[in-house]
């Protein structure tokens, strides 16, 4: 019987097509993260497990995808013992390695490892793929490349304007207009007191949290079901009803946190930080949301959320300020903040709104045409002079019928085809045919050249 070839669930394989559009993607972010002076990082695919385990929690570690050791991976394991052990027990008996789930922990690792080696602060961004053993469905894969950013080693809230000028310089780039939400940690902590609830704070933000996915009279319930009283209840409707402008909203918070120091800690964060962005203006919409809890235990200061605004797709890009990044690796106390682009997503979102360019978006820009004999040494001379100019160019491998290689071409989406056969061989000329509007024109090499780079 025939085996039928197949990928792992989770997985996908990326046609050429797509490939070049998520490059465009991959290279916007990342020439936008070189000119704010980031510096590229790359880690292992695979890290140690005690490196892994344990930075996610209970459910993050069961989505680990661990490695079985090399050889025979049930030397050193007494087998008269393996029917009775679970598979918990056997685990780090055979898999010293895993495949990494994100570029957070890697990154924490690599700082402490290299602590005498870097300059802080230290700012890096890294763009490759990470694996998480989930249960594969739409938007969520078992591989997926992240796109990070990070400052370490200092506590400026310059750090934040600068990611937020990012975010913006990447999705005007890209085409795609977003509100970029920003919420404060601190901000959550004050306002869970201010209502009654900061003993339940974790209850009250996975709630608040909530808003956008299941309305506000379900957030109510669930905060009624933590106790709180219809007062507070009555004050905090008024309060995410509001529509505030970000002064505004600051100046009523400051009212509500007279007696709650982490709440007038995190206003005067917020309110720097968007005294900052008074001062560059950027393009996208930047707006004040009292309600965004993303990675609760997580962050612990600024956090960051971008949302498309023509099209309802989740989370584009999201990040924040953390304070012990470190402390996993017994390295405490060095604060830093950082942003992750989800480039699925930004994909997805294009692919919706039509933004990728029409026609080919890397590739060669034009096609000889094979004509065989001295036509083909003529064509073969000319591509060489082209490609020594930068100009990606390619030629018909066999001296086929013209209407096949204008389709191959065609299919291709290369943008010209270049026809040179006797009569242009002896005026020592090429016409270049126009593969949208199908008009053609002579040209010398040198006029092919200058026309095709622009």
């Amino acid at each position: 019987m025939s085996y039928k070839p197949s990928i792992p669930k989770g997985t996908r394989d990326f046609s050429p097509d797509v490939v070049n559009k998520r490059s465009m993607i991959f290279n916007t972010i990342r020439s936008v993260y070189d000119l704010y002076g980031y510096q590229p990082l790359e880690t292992p695919a695979m890290e140690l497990m005690e490196t892994l385990t344990g930075k996610y929690g209970a459910e993050g570690d069961k989505l680990l995808f661990k490695i079985l050791n090399s050889g025979d991976f049930l030397d050193g394991t007494n087998r008269d013992d393996l029917p009775d052990i679970t598979s918990q027990k056997l685990s780090p008996l055979i898999a010293e390695k895993g495949l990494r789930y994100d570029l957070t922990v890697p990154f924490a690792r690599y700082v402490v490892q290299h602590r005498n080696e870097i300059t802080l602060p230290f700012k890096r961004y890294q763009i490759q793929p990470v694996w998480r053993a989930d249960r594969p469905q739409k938007g969520r894969y078992r591989e997926f490349y992240q796109c990070d950013a990070d400052v370490i080693g200092s506590t400026s809230l310059t750090n934040e304007l600068e990611l937020i000028q990012i975010i913006d310089a990447v999705f005007s780039r890209l085409g795609i207009k977003v509100t970029i939400r920003l919420n404060n940690r601190k901000v959550l902590m004050g306002l869970a007191e201010a209502v009654g609830l900061g003993d339940r704070f974790t209850g009250f933000t996975i709630a608040l949290d909530k808003l956008d996915k299941v309305g506000l009279e379900a957030v109510i319930n669930e905060l009624r079901a933590l106790g709180i009283h219809p007062d507070k209840e009555v004050l905090l409707i008024s309060l995410l009803q509001s529509g505030d402008k970000p002064d505004q909203l600051i100046s009523k918070l400051r009212e509500l946190f007279h007696g709650s120091e982490s709440g007038r800690l995190g206003l005067e964060e917020m309110e720097k930080l968007f005294s900052l962005l008074d001062t560059v203006t950027p393009g996208n919409a930047v707006e004040p949301d009292i309600t965004l809890a993303r990675g609760l235990n997580y962050y612990t200061g600024t956090i960051i959320e971008v949302v498309a605004r023509d099209l309802q797709f989740g989370s584009l890009c999201g990040g924040g300020r953390y304070d012990d990044l470190t402390g996993i690796f017994g390295m405490p106390g060095l604060s830093g903040v950082g942003i992750s682009f989800g480039a699925d997503r930004i994909f997805d979102v294009m692919q919706e709104l039509h933004l990728f360019p029409e026609g080919q978006i890397d590739g060669p820009k034009v096609l000889f045409v094979n004509f065989g004999g001295a036509d083909e040494l003529y064509s073969l001379k000319a591509l060489e002079y082209l490609r020594s100019h930068g100009i990606p160019s390619e030629m018909y491998p066999e001296a086929a019928k013209l209407k096949k290689q204008i389709a191959y071409a065609d299919a291709r989406k290369i943008p010209y085809a270049v026809l040179a056969g006797e009569t242009e061989r002896e005026m020592g000329t090429y016409t270049i045919k126009n593969m949208h509007n199908s008009t053609q024109q002579s040209v010398t090499l040198d006029q092919l050249a200058e026309l095709l780079r622009k």
